[in-house]
């Protein structure tokens, strides 16, 4: 009996509450196709109606978390068949594209787990998340204008000076060079950077902490924050910010939260 292909996303819960997402063609550091794309898709529309699930951890097979896009071939996305060049092109860039919308618009907050390189699309979706831990062995690049393209993609020039600041983003888009983990660091990409083999024991470190927290604490946070980039001004910002403290307050969670705090045990919540 012939045995069945090894999914290109390995999904794994190892706890309540936690789902982690796998990029699975190790063989080509985890490189996009449309069928990677589309499997990517699928699993995070499955976690917009999973109520259960707080946070989301994003990692990669073998020693790479992503290449970015496949040079050897993307493929062909389902419906541009009979579309002219322009036409399919851009369905391309939209279907990957809306990886990064989709991963910012859910209530889960994610963890880039970033084992090993992620350059392009790769170091969009790390953008994407909301805390990146990497390896040491992590490599990074933007690449996309290594290649012939605009330094510009799949979100990266408005996150990744928001996460960096522009002058440096700039640098990073305009000349496509690879920045080592510990650069990454030092500019602000990531929240830390730890050897190799304790990247799974930092990553449940952040988790454990993740999940101290309220669930709709957590996905109003993670909502706040982001939106608190693209706020005109602080007042605008407080505005926001004193509707979710209300809104928060109101839960069930919220004082058991502080009961838990006080007394120093394990909350116990019941997203009510």
């Amino acid at each position: 009996m012939p045995t069945s292909p090894e999914p290109l996303i390995e999904v794994e819960q190892p706890r309540d509450g936690v789902t982690v997402l796998r990029l699975n063609r190790p063989a080509r550091l985890n490189a996009m196709t449309v069928e990677l794309v589309d499997a990517l898709h699928s699993e995070l529309d499955r976690l917009a109606a999973d109520n259960r699930c707080r946070v989301v951890v994003l990692t990669g097979a073998g020693r790479g978390f992503c290449a970015g896009l496949d040079l050897g071939g993307f493929g062909e996305v389902p419906g541009s068949e009979e579309l002219g060049p322009v036409q399919s092109s851009m369905m391309v860039q939209t279907r990957i594209a809306t990886l990064v919308q989709k991963i910012r618009r859910l209530p889960q907050v994610f963890v880039a787990a970033v084992n090993g390189a992620a350059a392009g699309g790769g170091l969009a979706l790390v953008s994407a998340c909301d805390i990146r831990i990497a390896s040491d062995s992590a490599e990074f690049a933007v690449s996309f204008i290594r290649v012939g393209f605009s330094g510009c993609d799949i979100g990266t020039s408005w996150m990744l000076p928001r996460l960096v600041g522009a002058g440096r983003a700039h640098e990073l888009m305009l000349t496509g060079r690879r920045f080592d983990a510990q650069e990454a660091l030092r500019i602000g990409l990531l929240a830390d950077v730890v050897p190799g083999e304790q990247l799974l024991e930092r990553t449940d470190a952040a988790i454990d902490a993740l999940l101290a927290a309220p669930p709709m604490s957590l996905a109003l946070t993670k909502r706040g924050m982001w939106l608190a980039l693209e706020m005109p001004s602080l007042d605008t910002a407080i505005e926001m910010e004193n509707r979710q403290q209300v809104l928060t307050s109101a839960t069930t969670d919220q004082p058991e939260a502080m009961a838990a705090f006080i007394e120093r045990r394990t909350p116990v919540y019941g997203n009510r």
